[in-house]
């Protein structure tokens, strides 16, 4: 068939909404008075007529394939054929209203509750399949100013803070920077704040996902300031931070600055996106709520502890900086 036929009836799918409210404020655009009650065959062959005379560009002609006017929702289905392709169309049985296409909502909610059912399923299956230890070790790979990493870090926050001393709980960094100098700026501190201050990175993160004001938050926690600042100017030159910045024909897709402090582990866990969890060297992705993480953590015990068993928040934080709630768990990230 002509592509710009096929194309324009799909196009017409999007905007008759708007043209059918129109429609109905100017009496149907006379549509009323030439198909007004008659029997399906007649009805389906006047709309075709008025298909090809408005709405196809000369030379591409639609057909009528089946016409049906059942008791169907008030509605007539039709077939109309465009070359090799068939739509199911509808009309009102009064002639008044045509709809290229409509959606069956129990079909749909029937679709998307399947597909829920066998994302969690996979999910579980996932999780189940954690290798376990005495003491599981748990890497989040993230962007610091990524709004998916920053959801993640809140719903990890209060496991790690449940867990913490239980199991081996660390953030790491993607390698590569998507939100420019100020994502070097602050991978750098949290890396040596977890490095050098490993007590002050819960409270330090749990400030910094309100609203991403590090300074506030490294005074709020008493973060040795002098201490830190050493530990970010040795580890920007021991890895080429600031020289890979400055490089920009090094950038990855000639896009995004080299993040090189977890390259080893980036490569190793196949690192895509933030964020990225891996549990006992198994990458997972449960939702990202903290019952959800804290969960997928205890999977990875060879004998839980007590801790497993509280029960943590299952309200799924809302991506940014900030607080708020998502209306559901997605596996969006920064990629």
């Amino acid at each position: 068939m002509k592509k710009t036929g096929l194309t324009l009836w799909k196009a017409i799918t999007s905007v008759l909404l708007v043209i059918l409210i129109a429609s109905v404020l100017t009496n149907g655009f006379g549509l009323k008075q030439v198909l007004f009650k008659v029997p399906s065959e007649e009805l389906g062959n006047k709309t075709i007529e008025f298909i090809n005379k408005n709405l196809l560009q000369p030379g591409t002609t639609a057909s009528l394939g089946e016409a049906d006017c059942k008791e169907r929702s008030g509605l007539c289905k039709l077939t109309v054929s465009i070359g090799d392709n068939s739509f199911d169309s509808y009309i009102s049985s009064d002639g008044e209203l045509l709809f290229p296409e409509a959606i069956e909502m129990e079909k749909v909610q029937e679709t998307n509750n399947q597909a829920a059912a066998g994302q969690q399923a996979n999910q579980q299956a996932s999780l189940e399949s954690i290798p376990q230890q005495e003491i599981p070790q748990v890497r989040l790979f993230a962007m610091t100013f990524c709004p998916f990493g920053l959801q993640a870090q809140k719903a990890l926050l209060p496991a790690f803070e449940l867990l913490k001393d239980q199991a081996d709980i660390k953030i790491h960094f993607v390698n590569y920077i998507m939100h420019d100098k100020q994502e070097i700026d602050e991978n750098l501190k949290q890396y040596c704040i977890q490095e050098q201050q490993p007590e002050k990175l819960i409270p330090y993160l749990n400030c910094f996902v309100e609203a991403g004001d590090s300074e506030k938050c490294l005074t709020q926690v008493n973060v040795n300031k002098s201490s830190l600042n050493t530990c970010v100017s040795q580890t920007d030159k021991e890895y080429g931070v600031s020289a890979d910045y400055e490089d920009k024909e090094s950038w990855l897709s000639g896009l995004y600055p080299l993040f090189k402090i977890d390259d080893e582990l980036n490569k190793q866990y196949g690192v895509g996106g933030s964020p990225t969890l891996v549990i006992n060297d198994q990458v997972v992705s449960p939702n990202r709520t903290p019952e959800d993480y804290k969960q997928a953590i205890c999977m990875g015990f060879k004998k839980m502890p007590e801790e497993c068993f509280e029960t943590l928040s299952s309200k799924i934080p809302a991506p940014g900086f900030g607080e708020g709630e998502a209306g559901s768990s997605t596996g969006a990230k920064c990629e």
